[in-house]
């Protein structure tokens, strides 16, 4: 019966239908708060070095009580405080008795809040860049084998004159390459909250070590590298600025606008019967018709790739109020613009590699669209196009290189899942 209420309540179709499984344990709770109790035991790890009274013992028994959360007791204390961060430091202090009085030592709730939403994003951008390094390299081999391949070229939606089916993969691909380094650098963009107090001023360390303010640096230092940070900002409020969520979730909505239009393209030339999603043997494309062809994996990107780009609304109007040092009135909103751009930015590349890896040309088709022109460059046969030489070179130039950090992981096939 327990099973059968989950139910009776609404579920994101985000991760209950679509976001794979990486991706959802990403945004998890299990993930977030295990990942609370690493910062507090980096925290003491570092406070201990830099002399303050803290024991192994306190720390061995933080480590063993890292993973075994009672999420409960966690539920019952937050109800009760009305603070989720005091309510999961009582219950991490309930199962480790001796390390209570140090867990937390000196921080602020933007220590774990703040810190763990920058390592989940940076995974989330971990989990995302060898996803789209797979679809660019699929539509960079579906540009090379169609490279030659003249078909009608459109403007307006109006016949134009004519292109290679390869050439206008690029098109989808050059947009995807200027996503691959939008997203690449907002990863690499992306640093550490460190460790500060209450208004970024490290006042309440300065205190516990009595005003040594070289030890307060190296704690930070200490701590940063623990959560596998180069660098922290310098300069924070309470929290760091919300336009570093700006610009993680701009290089994703930016995603979302070339997913649409490379979906929205090939759901016309689907139209045209010139090209075709993949298609189950078994799939039926419509409950009335079911003879029906209907490009549904393209449609779906084209879904939720507008809700993608949608989302970019929420941090920039957040970054344009926060008050001051901070007000809390960004909170609610970010439980749910970033786990929902990263989930949805999941899906439609998953979605997008399926495609990729399965569209089907039907050159008997596009070769009935068009009456090659004698004169028309494209309709040169062979290596001598003034088309094929772009293809080649776009793909040698701009596209290969930057898949080289991702070649380990290009194996990957994605089978859609529901």
């Amino acid at each position: 019966m327990e099973g059968a209420d989950e139910y009776m309540k609404y579920r994101s179709p985000l991760v209950s239908r679509y976001a794979s499984k990486e991706m959802a344990y990403n945004f998890s709770d299990r993930k977030k708060f295990t990942t609370w109790r690493k910062l507090w035991i980096y925290l003491a790890k570092a406070e201990k070095v830099l002399g303050l009274p803290i024991t192994d013992a306190q720390i061995l028994e933080m480590e063993s009580h890292e993973m075994d959360i009672d999420f409960a007791m966690a539920a019952e204390e937050e109800r009760k405080l009305r603070h989720d961060v005091m309510a999961h430091v009582h219950t991490f202090a309930h199962c480790c008795p001796t390390a209570a009085p140090i867990i937390h030592l000196g921080a602020t709730s933007c220590y774990v809040g703040d810190n763990t939403d920058l390592i989940i994003l940076r995974d989330g951008f971990d989990i995302l860049l060898p996803k789209l390094a797979r679809v660019i390299d699929r539509l960079a081999n579906f540009a090379e084998k169609y490279a030659d391949l003249p078909t009608l070229g459109f403007t307006h939606y109006q016949p134009a004159q004519l292109t290679t089916v390869g050439k206008r993969a690029c098109l989808w691909l050059q947009d995807l390459a200027m996503d691959m380094r939008n997203m690449q650098r907002a990863h690499d963009d992306l640093r550490f909250r460190g460790v500060k107090g209450t208004t970024g001023t490290q006042a309440s360390f300065l205190q516990l070590f009595q005003g040594d303010h070289d030890k307060v640096e190296d704690l930070e230092r200490m701590v940063t590298e623990m959560a596998g940070f180069k660098k922290a900002y310098l300069v924070t409020g309470q929290t760091y600025s919300r336009k570093v969520d700006v610009d993680c979730l701009s290089s994703l909505a930016s995603l979302g606008a070339t997913v649409h239009k490379i979906c929205t393209d090939i759901r016309l030339l689907a139209n045209l019967k010139e090209l075709e999603e993949p298609f189950e043997k078994e799939q039926i494309g419509s409950s009335a018709m079911p003879y029906k062809r209907n490009p549904m994996r393209a449609e779906r990107c084209c879904s939720l790739a507008r809700h993608l780009v949608a989302l970019l609304a929420d941090p920039l109007q957040t970054a344009s109020v926060q008050w001051l040092e901070r007000t809390l009135d960004d909170s609610a909103n970010r439980r749910i613009s970033l786990p929902e751009s990263f989930l949805t930015a999941d899906i439609i590349l998953s979605t997008l590699q399926n495609i990729s890896e399965g569209l089907v040309v039907y050159p008997k088709v596009i070769e009935r669209h068009i009456r090659l022109p004698r004169e028309d460059p494209c309709s040169v046969p062979g290596g001598g196009s003034p088309a094929v030489l772009t293809v080649t070179r776009f793909l040698s130039e701009e596209v290969r290189p930057l898949l080289e950090p991702y070649r380990a992981k290009m194996d990957v096939k994605i089978e859609l899942e529901l």
